[in-house]
Order: structure tokens, then sequence, then C-alpha cells
């Protein structure tokens, strides 16, 4: 048993005391020390509120590996807006085929095409004819991006119904499907099935009561924008921008250029306002939003054909709450080069998407950073400045410790 007076088991662990004490009357404020705590104060509540803002993010985890859940008979949906302020509406095809053999030819169920003059005004129909829409259809393109009612205005004009027993030639194009002709579009359409070209419009009778060439050709100063999605199969494939009514001639994708002339010229200055390749997650970068390619080549001696190769990554995103976004990313490279329709062979001008499919498949995770992990990270704030500035005080107390002795004992310089 101890004796009185003598230090017990709680006195001993006194020893181990890292933080000795000394008395209030032994401590010595100084202006220096006051500085150093002030600045020291001020950036450990800067580092803390940072750290607060970096626990409160999501953090998003990246994984990389080997897509082998592709599943046959899987669709990319593809989702366009784009502009083409010097290429009419009339003028241009939108197709699409992949190496499976698929072709969507003249898209037009879910791609919408707007007409806008020079201007850039968007021409518009009511009871009274076409007319422009000043201001609202100034080619602004965020108005376009949140645009939810789209129109196709480079239909013709709603004609008179006409008698359902009449039944005009197809001009040897009819088939099952396509018995009668009674308008210009369905002389084109089955001609487009049966993949041949009209040489000349004015010798078909109903393109010719229409007007057909000449509403046409009024068009030739207007420009075009294009917005909608289409859906593809999910394999290497291409969908472009191109002159001339598409068709199929043996087994051989077709453009009908016998319209514009062997001496046309198709300015194919293009700005792509949004192209992505599924839904979109948070933070989603697609490289060709806001891209503008201006086509000097219409004025000189050929047309330009624009290819971007795009590489598809299939992507799926987890959201924190569990839920998995099913998309994709891509990365481009981009080529262009001068196009004579006078040499066959030359290809066609225009603007191609040829995009092929990852075999990689990347996953985005959202997750919460552990409280723990910012616990320990603001008390390495706290520590480690409060350490710091205890040093810098020391060695300013000390310095001016010294100098004050040389300085009574008549040594300082």
């Amino acid at each position: 048993m101890a004796s009185y007076g003598s230090p017990g088991i709680w006195g001993r662990l006194k020893n181990f005391d890292a933080y000795p004490k000394t008395m209030e009357s032994f401590r010595i404020k100084t202006l220096h020390g006051a500085a150093v705590t002030i600045i020291s104060s001020l950036f450990m509540l800067g580092l803390f509120l940072s750290e607060v803002s970096y626990f409160l993010t999501l953090d998003v985890r990246q994984e990389l590996f080997v897509d082998t859940g592709r599943s046959r008979g899987e669709r990319l949906r593809i989702n366009i807006d784009m502009i083409f302020p010097k290429w009419p509406c009339a003028y241009l095809s939108i197709d699409a085929m992949d190496i499976s053999g698929e072709q969507q030819f003249d898209l037009q169920h879910s791609i919408y095409k707007t007409r806008v003059d020079e201007d850039g005004n968007k021409i518009v129909k009511d009871d009274e004819g076409e007319k422009t829409e000043p201001g609202e259809g100034k080619l602004d393109l965020e108005t376009l991006s949140n645009s939810t009612e789209l129109q196709d205005n480079s239909e013709e004009d709603t004609k008179e119904e006409t008698d359902p027993h009449r039944c005009l030639s197809c001009y040897g194009a009819e088939t099952e499907s396509i018995p009668c002709c009674n308008t210009c579009e369905q002389v084109r359409e089955a001609y487009r099935r049966k993949g041949w070209a009209i040489n000349d419009h004015d010798v078909i009778e109903q393109c010719a009561n229409e007007g057909w060439k000449d509403h046409f050709d009024s068009q030739s100063k207007e420009g075009c924008i294009v917005q909608g999605f289409l859906e593809v199969s999910k394999v290497a494939g291409n969908f472009h921008f191109a002159p001339g009514h598409s068709y199929q001639q043996q087994s051989v994708h077709v453009h009908d250029l016998h319209l514009f002339g062997k001496n046309a010229r198709f300015n194919v200055t293009h700005k792509v306002n949004k192209l992505s390749f599924g839904h979109e997650y948070p933070g989603m970068d697609n490289p060709l939003d806001g891209h503008m390619e201006v086509d000097g080549s219409a004025e000189q001696e050929g047309n330009s054909m624009y290819q971007y190769f795009v590489k598809i990554v299939p992507t799926h995103y987890w959201k924190s709450n569990g839920t998995v976004l099913k998309t994709n990313q891509y990365s481009v490279t981009k080529h262009k080069r001068s196009i004579k329709l006078s040499i066959a062979e030359n290809g066609l001008p225009g603007v191609f998407f040829i995009y092929d499919i990852n075999p990689m498949m990347i996953q985005l995770r959202e997750g919460r950073k552990s409280f723990l992990h910012f616990l320990t990270g603001v008390c390495a704030i706290i520590g480690g400045i409060f350490t710091v500035a205890g040093m810098i005080d020391a060695l300013i107390y000390q310095s001016n410790k010294a100098l004050q002795k040389k300085i009574d004992l008549g040594k300082a310089t």
C-alpha cells in the first residue's frame, strides 16, 4: 500500500503528458504572435471550407472493361441538331446505313427540317402563304437547343384533296404497294424504290402541275435547320447529309443529282449545335457540340465533303440512388476534301458521320466520400497549420530575442 504523500498511479500518468502547461504569469504575448495567429486562422478557415465543399461534391469513379453484354438487335439513338445556313432543305437528303445491311433513306419521321432565309429567319407558313419570323427565327443556338416544338417547313403547301378514285401513272414504276401516283412526291418515291432516277421533272405531269421545279428552284438561296433523332442498329455504320434524292440501285447507295446539273455548287457550311449518342449524364462532354465549318470551295472549282470519323464508347452511368443510365461517349477525327461532280467516283459533297463501336465499355459510378475521410482531412488541416504556425512564431520570437540581446550588448550592426 502506497504511503501518504507518495505519487499514486494517477500521479505517475502525468509523466506521459506530451503537452506540459506553463503558468499564465510566465506566458509572453507578442504582436507578431497575434499576426501569425490571425493569418493561420484565415488559412485554416479557407482550407476547412474547401474540404467541406470537396466532401459535399459527388465523387465519380471510372472503370474500364470489355463490353460483353451487347445483345443482338440493340439500338443506338443519335440526337442531331445542326444548321446549314447556305443549303436549302429541299436539296438536302438525310440517310443512314450500317454494315448489317440496314438502310434508311431520306429520313423524315423523326428528323425535322426548318427552312431559313438568307438572314437566318425561319420561314413559316400561314393562310396568306410563306413569311419569315424576324427575331424568333434568328439562328439563336440556345433557342434551338431548348426548342420543344419542331416543324418540317420544307414540305410543299397542302394541296386540295384529289378524287379518291383518281389513279395517275407512276411512269413505269408501279408496284403492288404503289399502284398509283397522284402527286409528284409519290412518283419520286416509286422511282426511288425501283432504284431509278428522274432525269426531267417537267415531263412528269404531276410535277409539272404542282410547279415542283419552280418551287424547288425558289429555295436555292435558303438555309436549313435539321433537328431530331434517328435510331440505328448498334453496329458500325454512317449517316450523312447529302444533296439529291437517295435510293438503292443494284445494292449501291445512290443520290440523284440530275436535277442540279454537272456544274452544280453546294455550300456545305454547317454548324453542329448538338450531336450525341444516347442520353446525357451530368458533366458529359460531346466534342462536336458547337463545332462549325465554313465551306469556301463552293465558289471555286469543286464542292466539299466533310467526313467525321466517330469512335463511340458505350458508357454506363450509375447514379448515387442506384439507377443506371446507359449511354455513349465518343471521340472524333475530322477530314475534308474537294469533290468534282463530273467525276462519278470522286465522291459526293455533304457531311458524313462514319461511326464505329468500341469493344470496351466505361462505367461511371457516383459516390459520396466517407465522413471518416472528411474528418481525417479536417484534422490534418487544423493540426498542420497549427504546428507550422507555432514553428514560425517560435522562429520569429527567437530571432527577435537574439537581435535584442545583441542590441543590449552594443554589438548590433
